[in-house]
């Protein structure tokens, strides 16, 4: 969230208006879902004393079943959606990280569980590498929470029948879980330093829609955000930032069930930060921002179920919620050094530069993913695991001491 997009009018924080005046208008039927979405959501606030908590609302505006943006039907990702992601940009992503799967899945089980698995084109791309390199992958799990994805993914998958949709996760797994871009999109809660204390932030219905509104904090927030933020008390008064109990907890029970198997790994390449990084104190209005149509903003409250809600990860807390459920750190680095040493230049070379009609878009494919101003230091990579073991050379840019 950039700073001063977030103004105060008497007790309640507010989102200016003008700020959508630039992005574009959706069409009556997506508007009409939008404000079916509002009204439920301003019912739910009802039913709740007037206050539900921002996660609360990040839940309904993603999730809200037919309505939310991941269970309704808007498109999602490329030219007609509202953002790209990595696999979306280049097959050589997927082809890189399955260079380090297949010596992983050799140590633990022909298993791969993907959560979030966007258009399919990852999975594609995984086990299009993954059998060009002779390594077999007897199942092939994908968590999938929208509707349109998942037809999307059955779609682009159909020539794999060793790829399955779960609605239940397992008590255990052995192999190896994927999350390319899930645990930004996890519910978060939003707190704020004041004169007396921390509080959270709410939403509420306002004379103009939907706004924050602040309240104390209950004692488990309380203690997320004491082990989440190094030090709260050095901050300034007014600082706005998130607590990610939902990741956090969807990371102990993945953790739970790679424990409970015969060993297994987790990878999650995600944009954010370790804590010392992401509780800065010049960052006083936190990392909490919207994509709509390839637009970039910072008002959770437009158009609710047509946009995607995302904040950065603080990946101190989610390593630290793996290693306290049995599992150990065995990386944490940026994706641009993840993926030169899985071999990416390398896997570029497969296309001749002479032949420049093909050479040129792939090595400007793969400069995106590795350029410091694009999505090379931005996205990191966090592996954690049990009875496993990465190759040395994912190991020589090893920055876990920063967690």
């Amino acid at each position: 969230m950039v700073a001063g997009l977030i103004k105060i009018v008497g007790a309640l924080m507010i989102f200016p208006y003008n700020a959508r005046m630039t992005l574009p208008e959706p069409d009556q039927d997506a508007q009409a879902a939008s404000d079916a979405l509002f009204s439920q959501i301003a019912d739910d606030i009802g039913q709740h004393s007037g206050w539900i908590s921002f996660a609360r609302y990040m839940e309904l505006a993603l999730y809200a079943p037919t309505l939310g943006y991941y269970s309704g039907g808007a498109k999602k990702l490329g030219k007609e959606g509202d953002f790209t992601t990595s696999p979306e940009i280049t097959p050589l992503f997927g082809a890189a990280l399955a260079q380090p799967l297949s010596g992983l899945i050799a140590q633990t089980a022909p298993q791969i569980m993907e959560f979030g698995a966007g258009s399919g084109k990852l999975a594609r791309d995984l086990l299009t590498e993954l059998a060009f390199m002779g390594v077999t992958i007897s199942r092939y799990a994908i968590v999938e929470l929208s509707g349109e994805l998942r037809a999307r993914q059955q779609e682009m998958l159909r020539d794999f029948p060793q790829v399955v949709w779960l609605d239940h996760l397992p008590e255990s797994f052995s192999g190896v879980m994927l999350g390319n871009e899930v645990l930004d999109a996890m519910p978060v809660h939003l707190v704020t330093k004041t004169p007396a204390g921390w509080r959270e932030l709410g939403v509420v219905l306002g004379e103009n829609g939907f706004a924050l509104q602040e309240r104390f904090c209950e004692g488990t927030l309380i203690a997320q955000l004491a082990e989440q933020i190094p030090d709260p008390d050095a901050l300034p008064d007014g600082y706005i930032t998130e607590i990610h109990p939902q990741a956090v907890g969807f990371m102990r029970t993945l953790a739970a069930m790679i424990s409970a198997g015969n060993g297994g790994v987790a990878i999650f390449v995600d944009y954010g930060f370790p804590a010392r990084e992401f509780y800065l104190d010049q960052r006083t209005k936190g990392t909490l921002m919207c994509h709509y149509r390839h637009h970039a903003h910072a008002d959770p409250f437009y158009l609710p179920g047509l946009q995607d809600i995302t904040a950065h990860i603080d990946f101190s807390a989610i390593a630290q919620a793996a290693v306290s459920t049995g599992l150990e750190v065995l990386t944490y680095t940026d994706q641009a050094s993840f993926l030169m040493a899985a071999g990416i230049g390398d896997l570029l070379l497969r296309t001749s530069p002479e032949d420049a009609a093909r050479y040129l878009p792939q090595a400007s494919a793969v400069q995106m993913l590795l350029a410091p101003s694009e999505m090379g230091e931005l996205f990191k990579v966090l592996v954690v695991g049990k009875n496993v073991s990465l190759p040395q050379a994912f190991l020589r840019s090893d920055k876990s001491y920063r967690l």
